[in-house]
């Protein structure tokens, strides 16, 4: 398997080099050259691994037609390492919940629980695997790597416990200050590892990204420090993705005759991007439905053909701050697909063009037609008043509480609900992590898990820096003599 640049590049890859790099020399993003596709036998043979051996054993099958450049052997150990019941809480890994009324025939839809890993968010599901395979190939080659992300919440606590005292890495992680949950921002800043750096920027996530992203394509920079990403923008975590909606299929469904739709929570489209390839492989899965916040650049091109950026002053700060993203990175990757996979075309849309001019616009190109057609997508948008109704509604319907963002998910999910298809919402977090929204719409506190007990309280480390990305590799720098 050997994979591209988004851009036209004209190298051709391995999974172990692209999972060290992150972005490609041209700034664009890796995938494989085609997807392997799954047929009617060789998704039976899935869905009987799935029954029969669990999760890790699903997970080893799907990066297996990825990844050749790892031993099975090894790659299986690493699966059966990261997938454990000790993790994640839970044997089946990723659950379904019916939310379903007493007595009545059917649910309405499934919430897939993604949440019951360290950090409690579906990040989770994607950096347990990636900070095995980092050590892992750290190790073989005998190298050392600095991690530099950005995160609007989730991705920061989950990169960073996945890496805590990891052999030969280093995480450098920004994120926007003062715009996380104190539960998110006490996950991160209490880490007090020596290998944990977290970086607190003035200003939207989306000048985190912007930093990433700066720092990424200075090649020479990237090349003496050996900088490395956890960003959804490194294809392993998008590939460790596509896993749970091969099992949320499975336990949606009795045949394979059966479709199912996701509702996906979106702000960088790394998870729903997941989907894209996992239907793209062949998973029958009917529509994936994109759900905004406030924040909706995403929903607007689904809707319209237009792709358009908003300025820091106009990024909303919401109840679902994780979304709270206009520049969707792994947005690129779909839109490569889209256009056919034109490097050259996807070049001219995402480079300097839209720095300079904030959007592009493919309203009048026949290809826009295929984002619903070929490529299955909907999308629609919630708001805060919109998640408070979510939440109150579901808990006194169904008994359960969710989080502001997997509230959005539900929300727009039931604006796309197609008689016969199940409709599985992908649950982001759990509710503690956002709980001065949870007791808004319901008037209690949501159920804490006794390991992060008075986390707000504890000691802090984090560096304020400005949205500047020479002060943040000169940092890096510092750091790293």
């Amino acid at each position: 398997m050997r994979y591209l640049s988004t851009r036209g590049h004209a190298d051709r890859k391995r999974f172990c080099e692209i999972l060290l790099e992150g972005l490609a020399p041209d700034g664009g993003l890796y995938l494989p050259e085609q997807y392997p596709q799954v047929d009617a036998a060789a998704l039976q043979r899935l869905r009987e691994v799935w029954s029969g051996q669990g999760y890790a054993a699903l997970a080893f099958e799907i990066l297996s037609f990825y990844i050749d450049d790892i031993p099975a052997a090894d790659l299986k150990a690493l699966c059966e390492k990261t997938y454990t019941a000790a993790v994640f809480g839970t044997p089946e890994i990723v659950p379904l919940k019916p939310l379903q009324v007493a007595g009545s025939d059917a649910p309405e839809l499934y919430l897939e629980a993604l949440s019951n890993g360290p950090t409690l968010a579906f990040k989770d599901m994607a950096m347990q695997l990636l900070g095995n395979l980092f050590e892992y190939e750290l190790a073989r080659r005998g190298e050392a790597l600095n991690i530099f992300g950005a995160t609007s919440g989730d991705t920061g606590s989950a990169a960073e416990y996945a890496m805590r005292g990891k052999k030969g890495v280093r995480v450098f992680m920004t994120s926007p200050h003062g715009r996380m949950s104190p539960f998110q921002q006490a996950q991160m800043f209490s880490l007090l590892d020596e290998n944990i750096h977290n970086i607190a920027i003035e200003g939207v996530f989306d000048d985190c990204q912007d930093i990433v992203k700066a720092v990424s394509n200075d090649l020479a920079f990237k090349k003496q420090y050996k900088i490395g990403t956890v960003n959804s923008i490194n294809w392993a975590r998008l590939l460790a993705q596509a896993v749970y909606y091969f099992a949320g299929y499975f336990q949606a469904t009795t045949s394979n005759e059966q479709c199912v739709s996701f509702s996906v929570p979106s702000g960088n489209f790394g998870n729903v991007c997941a989907g894209h390839v996992a239907r793209s492989m062949g998973l029958p899965i009917a529509r994936l439905v994109v759900a905004t916040n406030e924040n909706d650049v995403l929903d607007e091109f689904f809707r319209t053909g237009l792709y358009r950026v908003r300025g820091t002053s106009d990024t909303h700060e919401t109840s679902s701050p994780s979304m709270d993203i206009s520049k969707a990175s792994n947005f690129e990757r779909f839109v490569f697909d889209l256009l056919g996979r034109d490097g050259e075309r996807t070049r001219e849309l995402f480079g300097p063009g839209l720095s300079r001019t904030g959007q592009f616009d493919l309203r009048q190109d026949p290809l826009f037609a295929q984002a619903a057609t070929r490529f299955g997508f909907d999308s629609g948008k919630s708001t805060h008043a919109d998640r408070l109704a979510t939440i109150r509604q579901v808990f006194e319907q169904y008994g359960v509480m969710i989080d502001t963002h997997t509230a959005d998910g539900v929300k727009v999910a039931r604006e796309h609900l197609q008689p016969g298809v199940p409709m599985l919402v992908l649950e982001t977090a759990l509710p503690i992590k956002f709980a001065a929204t949870i007791v808004e719409a319901l008037g209690r506190e949501p159920s804490r898990p006794p390991q992060f007990e008075g986390i707000e309280q504890l000691p802090k480390r984090v560096l304020t820096l400005p949205a500047d990305a020479q002060r943040v590799k000169d940092y890096i720098t510092q750091h790293c003599r």
